[in-house]
């Protein structure tokens, strides 16, 4: 294997950091927060094809999945998409609510200092069951914040990517709904299964579901801003669609690229005419930068290697002892030819 293509590569850690988060006051109505994490942040590119390579492509910030609560450069609370979707579920009306009421607080950080590597951010996400880590510097001053969707864009063409299946990380109990039902009822769907998105479905007449599109969190910021009734929006109406799928066999290089081409944070997964179903998230993507899941990994890799190597060193002694075998006939034969 060669030195600049390894099995496992550490991207450049400051990629990863956003240096400007979003911020609001306590003060700060909720409504305005919704209307802030609405807005695009940086460039964005249009549309493009979907044989367009990778590399190719600008990258953006698009919409915030977080804001930071501060008052006089100290850190309060956080308010994210999540949020949104569980405060949405509960039916709780937005109107006059302020940040401060429904931020959560405290605020999970690490120094700048402690950030070697990618893996540290991906361990506490996956300890605390968050998707956003917020940086510090040893006076315990804001530096930025590290998101999932941060780490998930910086990562680059890695061998370990390559090596693994779709099957081997996705989610195969996908939570899905009619395209007529509310959007009020995916946002309590999505709270109460602890989930990101809900695939809006119909059947297909083979036993199993066809995919019409799909509705996200991100969806669910997007409508409140726009203030629309969620209790009579029906999903068929603003669902994205239609909708790119994976198979299991895919690599999970594949679903990274895809996720980076089209812009969003999950796929939907696909097999056996639909009658098989599931979704990969850059949650699952995550998971294979996990130590605990590297280390596993690494370990299944040694024993491959040593198997082969094992494996190797008897077909080689069986060739030996074959052509001891015949060595004593050799000269007879040879004679025989020269005659």
């Amino acid at each position: 294997m060669q030195p600049n293509d390894p099995l496992i590569y550490s991207p450049a850690l400051e990629e990863a950091i956003d240096r400007n988060p979003l911020i609001v006051t306590p003060d700060t109505l909720l409504l305005d927060v919704i209307a802030l994490m609405s807005q695009a942040r940086g460039s964005r590119c249009s549309l493009t094809e979907a044989n367009t390579p990778l590399e190719s492509i600008p990258s953006y910030e698009g919409h915030s999945s977080s804001v930071l609560v501060m008052e006089d450069n100290q850190l309060l609370g956080i308010f994210t998409e999540r949020d949104i979707v569980w405060l949405t579920a509960d039916g709780i009306p937005f109107e006059g609510i302020k940040i401060s009421e429904v931020m959560t607080q405290p605020v999970l950080t690490m120094p700048e200092s402690n950030f070697q590597d990618v893996f540290a951010a991906i361990f506490l996400f996956r300890r605390n069951q968050v998707r956003h880590l917020v940086i510090v510097d040893d006076q315990n001053q804001l530096m930025g914040i590290v998101s999932q969707e941060s780490i998930r864009r910086m990562l680059r063409p890695a061998n370990l990517l390559k090596l693994r299946r779709v099957s081997e990380v996705m989610t195969t109990q996908m939570i899905h709904a009619p395209a007529t039902t509310s959007v009020l009822n995916l946002a309590r769907l999505m709270a109460e299964q602890r989930v990101s998105c809900v695939v809006i479905t119909q059947e297909n007449g083979y036993g199993g579901f066809f995919p019409l599109g799909i509705v996200t969190e991100r969806d669910i910021v997007q409508f409140q801003a726009l203030r629309l009734n969620l209790a009579q929006t029906l999903a068929q109406t603003v669902m994205s669609t239609p909708l790119f799928l994976l198979h299991p066999q895919d690599t999970l290089w594949k679903a990274h690229q895809e996720m980076q081409r089209r812009r969003v944070r999950r796929l939907v997964v696909s097999w056996d005419l639909g009658r098989g179903w599931g979704i990969i998230t850059q949650s699952n993507l995550m998971r294979v930068f996990d130590p605990v899941e590297m280390y596993g990994v690494i370990e299944i890799l040694q024993r491959t290697i040593e198997q082969l190597e094992a494996e190797k060193a008897e077909l080689l002694q069986s060739h030996k002892a074959e052509l001891e075998q015949h060595l004593p006939y050799l000269p007879a034969q040879l004679n025989q030819q020269a005659d």
